[in-house]
């Protein structure tokens, strides 16, 4: 599976095998369900806390058996060498992707890398995409102020993802808003995972910065994480094919600008 930016020419299958679905439900008879819909439909299928909490790790058996591929999202934020033996047995139930907290520090997230490779190597293994969380899509400017982070959203998230690529990430999980900065300042091979996407006119929930499909893409995002658009349509196919489409414009619009914008040097 492809997982470096850019994308190929075939944007209508890219934009699908870009798509994230976040299976964020209860039981494995909703994952069986959601799985068999949507496996011709979405590149990757999020299992995150709660999923994983419940079923632990023969919901990653069953999605893959399936023929899905995963994205570990549980977000390991410790010491250095309990991440990193985390991050080696996520690397063993075969995921694609998982994620740890940025903030976790520099040595958290190089050891968790070092750690994995050479599992992987030894193991011949293939080595999943490690992430790393930059500011949740839920916090503001004024939630950050009460922790102590006083340089607003967007200089915290680019701090972050500087500190990501110098550890070795093969990319950052961002809001839709920081993409354009975090593609600038990190190039156009560091991936960019986007949740807190919603489609025009929906509800944002706990979210607090959003874009539409079309938005995120435009803005050169690789990955959308989405859920509830899909998850409670009346059609989730439906839904998903509907999404995808908009990921197409976005992707067209971009790629429309990005030679240009790489060739005059903007991006470093």
């Amino acid at each position: 599976m492809n997982l470096v930016w850019p994308f190929p020419s075939s944007r209508q299958r890219e934009a699908k095998s870009r798509l994230i679905f976040a299976l964020d439900v209860a039981s494995l008879a909703e994952v069986r369900e959601y799985v068999s819909l949507l496996v011709n439909e979405v590149g990757l299928f999020k299992v995150g806390k709660q999923l994983f909490l419940h079923a632990g790790p023969r919901v990653i058996h069953q999605i893959r058996d399936r023929g899905g591929q995963v994205f570990l999202d549980l977000k390991f934020h410790d010491i250095p060498r309990t991440v990193a033996k985390a991050g080696v047995e996520a690397a063993r139930l075969g995921v694609a992707m998982f994620d740890v907290h940025a903030s976790g520090s520099l040595e958290m997230m190089h050891r968790t890398l070092t750690e994995v490779h050479k599992t992987c190597r030894v193991e011949n293994l293939r080595r999943p995409k490690i992430l790393a969380v930059t500011v949740l899509t839920s916090l503001s400017k004024e939630d950050l102020k009460r922790t102590g982070v006083h340089a607003g959203v967007e200089n915290q998230v680019i701090r972050l993802a500087k500190l990501a690529q110098e550890a070795g990430m093969d990319g950052v999980v961002a809001s839709p808003l920081e993409v354009t900065r975090i593609r600038r300042v990190c190039g156009r091979n560091f991936l960019v995972v986007v949740p807190g996407v919603r489609l025009q006119g929906e509800t944002w929930d706990d979210q607090k910065r959003v874009l539409t499909p079309e938005e995120a893409m435009r803005n050169g995002a690789d990955y959308l994480v989405v859920g509830k658009p899909i998850r409670d349509a009346a059609d989730p196919r439906a839904a998903a094919r509907q999404i995808c489409a908009e990921m197409e414009r976005g992707l067209a619009a971009f790629l429309g600008r990005a030679v240009p914008l790489f060739r005059s040097g903007v991006a470093r």
